[in-house]
């Protein structure tokens, strides 16, 4: 069993993650297949320098690995769970926004 730190850790690294729109965008092509980098920059209208940065950041999370594919490299989600973990992270988000339970919710910015 995770102690309270191990979670806080593990719970910061997949916010630090999600935290930018590109690696979000790559956590999600990744969820369909595993992906070349040149490919991904081109399917995503990003430069393969910050591409690549962007990899860095999510290998560091633990959250991508990579493949040696002949002289090429693809990139993959370390875990096929975290596929899943994406789509009912997704799922709740959305359901939470649409479940206004604040009364204030328009006034307060708040539950929504």
């Amino acid at each position: 069993m995770l102690t309270v730190t191990a979670d806080i850790d593990v719970l910061a690294r997949f916010g630090r993650a999600l935290a930018d729109p590109i690696r979000c965008r790559i956590l999600l092509a990744l969820r369909q297949a595993p992906a070349y980098p040149a490919d991904l920059a081109e399917a995503l209208g990003v430069s393969r320098t910050r591409l690549s940065n962007h990899l860095a950041c999510l290998r560091d999370c633990g959250l991508v690995v990579t493949a040696p594919d002949g002289r090429r490299t693809r990139y993959e989600l370390a875990d096929p769970r975290l596929g899943h973990a994406l789509d009912h992270l997704r799922a709740v988000v959305v359901a939470v926004a649409t479940d206004r339970t604040c009364a204030d919710a328009d006034d307060k910015g708040c539950c929504g």
